[in-house]
């Protein structure tokens, strides 16, 4: 029996690993629905109860969707986006929650506005009328399908460019080709953006934009894109989330690139929209014709009489021009389109069944699961990845898929095995020196520089950049406060009140010290970030509460290390929460998320944390002798 090849090896225990990971979270989500009350998924995100129906009707698609209003006085960031399975449920006050044997899919939400497609089936009146409406997420059984369906594509590949590629991936001693053409100058891009740019263009299997925070990855990334349309007629272009599919299609349009977004926008607005399928779908000459065709199938469907003979012959008949109209206005919108942009799981839709592109880039690669990025890879001859494998993981519940290695992306794979495919951007125009140094040099072998233009950036004269604050150094021995963490409920994570009391305190006196009408005038912005979402909710209460604050609510805003990726603040404030005798400082050891954090601010950054417990681990300690040291 011949051997298997290593890199079929790797992708089916990458499967196996999949396999578990959607085990796990099946099960957690069974568990999560069974012994979580409604209350903790509201605070999570992961629900809205009570909601009012709104308007039903038929989109531009073709489905049936159902308008939700969330009536809770809540300012909860949720987690419904486009594309998410719902199931809906009536609770009464005192009694368990009734879920609906069916699921609906987000179709999009703006505000406490929520759009869901429901099957055609759907009992409007028996849910509509419930009393004490609700919807929460449900388990995402697409996406997991979606790519369980990819890798075995990729595994069963043979003699294609999608066999190559994978060999290509995951073999160190083959070399990416590239073409031989001299370099081409880009005057309004720095020398390792245009550098990357050239890079892209020569590679005829695979490049890498390595972008770290501040260092111009999605200029340089649509400056590729750019380039490459001048060589090619259309690219597809693929990011892990709806938010940073937008980001990247927005920066486009405004180069005036034609972009076809599939899947519905997590901000609603009107620019947004105006790129979007479904809204091209409804602009077109001949959608009022099909709007009329599909809304005559559907009362014919309603008024079939018996013995009716010709039903049949009608329908079909109707149908049959549908579809005609459906794929012309579906060949006119691809054919317009320079960019088709899409979520990785979205590439599989079946508007793209069929389609080939030579360039694929896929944006954020480093947050993306191997598996997702294999969904895209099937349709195109090469593929370019940015990202910072130094910043957020994929999200992998399983740990023993973690440590099984499902982790580990498909950048970082590449970057270990072909390092000539990598450029890294190494001037960033984001952050003052020294708020920047720690992390070059910690994170990226200190290649990291600061533009001249930032490189001394501050709010105050003399100010330091830099704070490490100890919450209990500073209430010293007599304080009868608590600076230890607390724990909340079995899901819902740790907490430290007094840190959070005194991140507010460390923020107001700041502000005091910059003057308020200073502030409102520069609008100088402020992020509080704690890496525990029970944290973030106790600290967006806390500043609700307080009114010296309500003046600057507008530009302060609290959230997770996830919820600031990719994100810039003026100040910047981190509560590590973490507090203990055993120095027992949980995922706060994933450091790829605390160069996230420590890397979101403009001008000043102040970190609060327990020394005691944090500088048991050497980045903690090395970072607070830094801080020491300014």
């Amino acid at each position: 029996m011949a051997a298997i090849p290593q890199p079929i090896q790797s992708l089916l225990q990458q499967r196996l690993l999949l396999d578990i990971e959607y085990e796990a979270e099946k099960s957690a989500f069974r568990q999560q629905t069974e012994q979580t009350g409604i209350e903790r998924l509201v605070k999570r995100g992961d629900a809205w109860w009570p909601v009012s129906p709104g308007r039903n009707y038929y989109n531009s698609l073709n489905q049936r969707v159902v308008e939700l209003h969330r009536t809770a006085d809540d300012d909860t960031e949720h987690n419904f986006e486009f594309g998410r399975p719902v199931a809906f449920f009536s609770l009464q006050p005192g009694q368990k929650p009734q879920f609906f044997k069916f699921q609906a899919t987000v179709s999009y939400v703006d505000g406490d506005r929520l759009v869901v497609a429901v099957p055609d089936d759907f009992p409007l009146s028996e849910v509509t009328g419930a009393v004490g409406l609700g919807v929460q997420l449900s388990f995402d059984e697409t996406s997991f399908r979606t790519m369980f369906d990819a890798l075995d594509r990729v595994i069963s590949a043979k003699g294609n460019r999608l066999a190559y590629l994978r060999d290509l991936f995951y073999t160190p001693t083959m070399k990416p080709a590239t073409y031989g053409f001299g370099s081409l100058r880009f005057p309004y891009l720095n020398a390792t953006q245009e550098e990357a740019v050239n890079q892209v263009l020569r590679a005829k299997d695979v490049s890498i934009v390595h972008g770290p925070p501040g260092t111009g990855k999605t200029t340089t990334l649509v400056e590729a894109i750019r380039e490459t349309l001048m060589r090619e007629s259309q690219v597809l272009v693929c990011a892990q989330s709806n938010m940073a599919v937008d980001w990247i299609s927005e920066r486009l349009v405004d180069r005036g690139i034609s972009v076809l977004r599939m899947g519905n926008p997590s901000r609603v607005n009107d620019k947004m929209l105006s790129f979007t399928y479904e809204r091209r779908f409804e602009a077109h000459p001949d959608y009022t014709s099909l709007w009329a065709i599909r809304q005559a199938i559907r009362q014919l469907r309603q008024n079939r009489r018996r013995g009716d003979d010709k039903y049949h012959q009608k329908v079909e008949r109707l149908k049959s021009r549908a579809i005609e109209l459906e794929i012309r206005i579906n060949q006119d919108l691809f054919g317009e389109a320079r960019v088709i942009a899409c979520t990785l799981v979205g590439s599989g839709h079946r508007l793209l069944q069929g389609m080939k592109f030579t360039t694929l880039f896929i944006d954020e690669a480093a947050q993306a699961l191997e598996a997702a990025c294999w969904i895209p890879l099937r349709r195109v001859s090469r593929v370019v990845l940015a990202g910072d494998h130094c910043q957020l993981p994929p999200t992998v519940k399983s740990l023993a898929a973690l440590h099984g290695g499902l982790g580990t992306t498909l950048m970082e794979r590449i970057v270990s095995n072909h390092p000539e495919a990598v450029t890294l951007l190494r001037m960033q125009y984001r952050m003052n020196e020294e708020i920047m140094r720690f992390s070059s040099d910690w994170f990226y072998g200190g290649q990291v520089e600061s533009a001249p233009a930032v490189r001394y950036r501050g709010i105050l004269d003399l100010d330091v950049p830099m704070q490490w604050i100890d919450p209990a150094a500073l209430l010293g021995d007599d304080s009868q406060l608590d600076t230890a963490e607390q724990f909340v409920g079995d899901t819902f994570g740790r907490i430290n009140k007094t840190e959070a009391l005194l991140t507010l305190a460390v923020l107001e006196q700041y502000f005091t010290k910059i003057g308020r009408q200073r502030i409102l005038d520069e609008r100088i912005d402020v992020g509080v970030i704690s890496p525990y979402r029970a944290q973030v909710q106790y600290l967006r209460q806390m500043l609700r509460r307080q009114a010296f604050f309500k003046p600057f609510r507008h530009l302060i805003s609290v959230n997770t290390v996830d919820g600031f990726q990719g994100q810039e603040r003026d100040v910047v404030l981190i509560s590590l929460v973490r507090a203990n005798d055993e120095g027992q400082i949980g995922f706060l050891r994933d450091l790829r998320r605390m160069n996230v954090a420590i890397t979101r601010a403009r001008m000043k950054l102040i970190i609060l944390g327990s020394k005691k417990t944090l500088t048991r681990h050497p980045f903690y300690r090395k970072l607070c002798q830094y801080v020491e040291n300014l």
